[in-house]
């Protein structure tokens, strides 16, 4: 069985790195995604249509599995059915690829079935207690020519909806999950004590039963004086992939360090520690401003020793988010600033009506000359696979995604995005999927404070006709 490169690897070779030969068991090389019209990784849930054996390895029409890749090999209708394949096929943007195929005792998806939910631990069943290929050499696929082309390239992805868990530790000692108020943490109690909404890896079990198409996790407070391998975040991801099989990202502290015996710990060396404790993606944030800047001083050099390059070099891009958090600056006209500015519908405090947005780090606790487009341009060209662009000035404030900085920023770049901060309804996730081309879209205390559910927005996105992936209880 094959998972994802493993799929590809079945290939002679892959335009990924043309120097390096595939196993060669099926002849034909995989080419990139065409980025002209939509972002790429591909990264989200998708189908695995099979019309010639719509049983193949467990794998069912109405069900939606995770993929996460840049490179695929296209689909050509017959061309490897005549060589005795059983093919299913998944759809991005009008480009019908390999979703998955099996031959004999061989068996390969380039979605991931671990991580695709109650309908890929179908697969990996299917494989595992060898039903997949007794009934594929039982009952032979119908033939392919009987089958129809939009059947096979039917488009199935579905709109990402993402549970995010801010974790620190609180006056005690303890591990909760807070949501602030541009930032602010705290009560407005006299104690001010730190927000406590729940204990992250039980919130997360229950957003992924609640259908949860991924889980985030942002530390925002650094766990200080503790050994590297005894992070706290290392056991919450360990404990969490033990129930919860959708991706999972984690955000913070991934950067150069010393550990407390002095020992030099790369940020490569964390974001491994992170993979192997189950995570599937790590987000780096103030780190990436400070790189950016960098980037720029050396005249868009790149430095190949940076979390990004190095992380995105040993386990790809699609491993690597940057998380933004930019602000508004108002000025009077574009002339104003060297910033790449924006005409808002929503004027300053003096009648301004243009802004641009400026990258701040610390948690929002220092603001930049540094704007938003020059940060996720320099990241890209680095090798982030996926911004998560948060807003300052929406977070907390339940009022709906800031829908100009989101097409402000994805008219500049080539990779997904995920809109954050501002969600307070499941309106605000339709408004964001219909009025910009984000990616996918973020909700936090909405879903803490128990306002709503993942699966009420799911299904409210699915009445107005948006296609979600429906979650599909026990095995």
């Amino acid at each position: 069985m094959g998972i994802c490169v493993g799929l590809q690897a079945l290939f002679s070779n892959s335009a990924e790195d043309p120097s390096c030969p595939g196993l060669g068991i099926i002849p034909g090389a995989l080419n990139r995604f065409d980025d002209s019209a939509k972002a790429v990784p591909h990264i989200g849930w998708n189908n695995a249509t099979c019309p010639a054996k719509p049983d193949l390895y467990g794998l069912r029409p109405d069900s939606k599995y995770y993929y996460v890749h840049s490179y695929k090999y296209p689909y050509r209708k017959g061309e490897l059915e005549s060589l005795g394949w059983a093919v299913a096929t998944g759809t991005y943007g009008c480009e019908t690829f390999i979703g998955a195929l099996a031959k004999g005792n061989i068996f390969a998806t380039q979605f991931h079935p671990e991580k695709s939910g109650v309908a890929g631990l179908r697969v990996i069943r299917a494989f595992l207690d060898g039903s997949g290929a007794k009934d594929l050499a039982e009952k032979p696929p119908t033939n392919i020519n009987e089958v129809s082309d939009e059947l096979i390239s039917q488009e199935g992805l579905t709109r990402r909806v993402i549970a995010c868990l801010d974790v620190r530790t609180n006056d005690q000692g303890d591990l909760v999950v807070t949501k602030g108020d541009q930032y602010d943490v705290r009560e407005k109690s006299a104690d001010r004590s730190v927000r406590n909404l729940g204990k992250p890896v039980d919130m997360a079990k229950r957003y992924y039963e609640q259908g949860a198409d991924e889980v985030t996790f942002l530390n925002i407070t650094s766990f200080r004086d503790i050994p590297v391998k005894d992070l706290p975040m290392l056991e919450i991801l360990r404990r969490t992939s033990e129930t919860v099989f959708v991706p999972l990202t984690i955000g913070g502290g991934i950067r150069d360090t010393v550990d407390v015996d002095g020992t030099k710990v790369s940020a490569l060396d964390i974001a491994t520690m992170y993979f192997k404790s189950g995570a599937d993606k790590v987000s780096i944030g103030s780190d990436a401003v400070i790189a950016a800047e960098e980037y720029y001083k050396r005249g868009k050099v790149l430095d190949g020793k940076t979390a990004i390059e190095t992380i995105s070099k040993a386990y790809g891009n699609q491993a690597v988010v940057v998380s933004v958090d930019p602000k508004r600056v108002y000025v009077s006209s574009p002339d104003a600033t060297a910033h790449a500015t924006i005409k808002t519908k929503f004027l300053g405090p003096n009648g301004e009506e243009y802004c641009w947005y400026a990258c701040t780090i610390k948690g929002g606790r220092e603001t930049r000359d540094f704007d938003v487009v020059q940060l996720t341009q320099a990241v890209e060209a680095m090798g982030a696979g996926e911004i998560l662009l948060n807003c300052i000035d929406k977070d907390g404030t339940n009022s709906g995604f800031d829908l100009e900085l989101i097409n402000h920023v994805k008219s500049f770049i080539k990779i997904p995005v995920i809109a954050s901060s501002g969600a307070g309804n499941p309106g605000h996730f339709l408004e964001v999927f219909q009025k910009t081309t984000t990616d996918a879209a973020l909700g936090a205390g909405m879903f803490h404070r128990g306002e709503y559910t993942v699966q009420q927005v799911k299904e409210y996105l699915a009445q107005k006709g948006l296609t979600v992936r429906k979650h599909e209880g026990e095995l």
